[in-house]
């Protein structure tokens, strides 16, 4: 179960920094569905995501 967990975040979080890279050079991209989207926006919803997914592959790798 845990390295499911482990496997999961971590995908995850590859998939949000590639979002969040994608949202600095085109915004509209990947913040599709608010009614404005600028890069500020995009560093406060896919960075903090890539923060909380890295820090949870970090810690259930310590786990485990």
């Amino acid at each position: 179960m845990l390295a499911a967990i482990c496997i999961l975040s971590l995908a995850a979080s590859i998939l949000s920094s590639f979002l969040l890279l994608l949202g600095l050079f085109r915004p509209v991209l990947v913040l599709w569905f608010l009614d404005r989207s600028n890069r500020l926006k995009v560093i406060q919803f896919y960075g903090t995501s890539t923060f909380l997914f890295t820090g949870l592959y970090f810690f259930s790798k310590m786990l485990g």
